[in-house]
């Protein structure tokens, strides 16, 4: 595969991690919303440069909606 899937996009990590407790690692490891329609998602260019990118597709058909760097807000 050229392209890998990452997982849900804009997750922020808890910090400072050793003071994290047990549930809210639990929440942000194992917990998405896994919504149907449109969804923001990491994927990475696997065969390619191997950079992580953020794009935007739709669950229902899988299609792509847009696609843009990491750091950047999703498109609206």
């Amino acid at each position: 595969m050229e392209f890998t899937h990452g997982g849900e996009a804009h997750l922020v990590r808890p910090s400072p991690p050793a003071q994290v407790d047990d549930d809210t690692w639990t929440r942000f490891l194992y917990m998405r919303d896994n919504l149907k329609g449109v969804y923001a998602e990491r994927w990475r260019h696997a065969r390619g440069c191997g950079q992580f990118f953020n794009a935007l597709r739709d669950t229902t058909t899988d299609h792509f909606v847009a696609v843009y760097k990491r750091g950047e807000p999703r498109p609206r």
